[in-house]
């Protein structure tokens, strides 16, 4: 199956450490919606990078691209308004335990 990832870029650097209770709130819908992805079979990985720049990035499996898009759409930091989603084809090559 095509392996895709989406990108979550925050509104603004400093993201996990300028959290608001409203922010916090979609990024906890967020997380349960990666757990059950996870649960599908359907997400590979998940998480933010740290730092100043926040970007979270997740990989997931799609029959195609508009099947990915409307993983990623479906995100609730994304139908919140507070994440700006980009989304790009991926070839998962290289995964411990996994055979080419």
């Amino acid at each position: 199956m095509p392996s895709w990832v989406y990108l979550l870029h925050p509104p603004r650097t400093g993201f996990v450490a300028t959290i608001t209770e409203d922010e916090a709130a979609l990024m906890h819908a967020h997380a349960d919606y990666l757990a059950a992805l996870l649960d599908q079979g359907v997400l590979v990985l998940a998480g933010p990078t740290l730092g100043e720049t926040n970007t979270g990035i997740t990989v997931f499996e799609a029959d195609d691209e508009d099947a990915a898009r409307a993983v990623m759409l479906a995100d609730p930091a994304v139908t919140g308004g507070l994440m700006t989603p980009e989304l790009r084809p991926m070839r998962v090559r290289f995964l411990r335990g996994r055979e080419d």
